[in-house]
């Protein structure tokens, strides 16, 4: 099995142009979940959970994304009343994940991750752990561009709009890191 790591290079594709993700409508998503629906909070849910998904697990083992990932969300639903700039959900609810993710390592957890070496049988998902320890060796400032291109699948305009970097950084970060990434996965499986 041999695995493909491609970039659409022109940050385009057929979920590029989703309305969903247009920030007018998540701006608009987020002043009917201010006034208290909660199906609008759980629309901004949908369309932004692969993003705090990424951002947590470019930054934490996968075993505590998911409740840390609730977590993000609670608290941006008790804190949505402080987002001054309803454009900038994206970008604010990155920033908690981000801090989220920062205040569980200063409190260190209970558990200890297995080493890759454990015997048993071959992890279904063996492959796609190996370039998750690859990307998680590069510096984190691009971690978080690559985890959300190659496992969440979002397109670059989407990384940019949920993040708040311009398209033109993720651009330029998808590619470079990209090499990178393909340089540490060819040094790692070499005897």
């Amino acid at each position: 099995m041999r695995l493909e790591l491609e970039i659409d290079a022109g940050m385009t594709g057929p979920g590029a142009a989703r309305e969903e993700s247009e920030p007018s409508a998540a701006a608009r998503l987020v002043a009917a979940a201010r006034g208290g629906d909660r199906a609008a909070f759980g629309r901004l849910y949908e369309l932004f959970a692969p993003m705090v998904h990424g951002v947590l697990l470019a930054r934490l083992p996968r075993s505590e994304v998911d409740d840390l990932g609730q977590e993000v969300f609670l608290q941006a639903m008790r804190r949505l009343g402080s987002l001054r700039q309803p454009e900038s959900f994206g970008p604010w609810l990155a920033a908690i994940a981000r801090n989220r993710a920062r205040d569980h390592h200063r409190r260190g957890t209970d558990t200890v991750e297995l080493p890759d070496d454990v015997a048993g049988e071959p992890h279904p998902e063996g492959e796609a752990l190996s370039v998750l320890a690859a990307i998680r060796r590069l510096p984190e400032a691009y971690r978080e561009t690559l985890v959300l291109r190659l496992v969440e699948g979002l397109t670059g305009p989407e990384i940019a709009e949920r993040t708040g970097l311009t398209p033109g950084s993720v651009r330029v970060n998808l590619h470079r890191w990209m090499q990178q990434l393909r340089e540490a996965l060819g040094r790692s499986t070499k005897p």
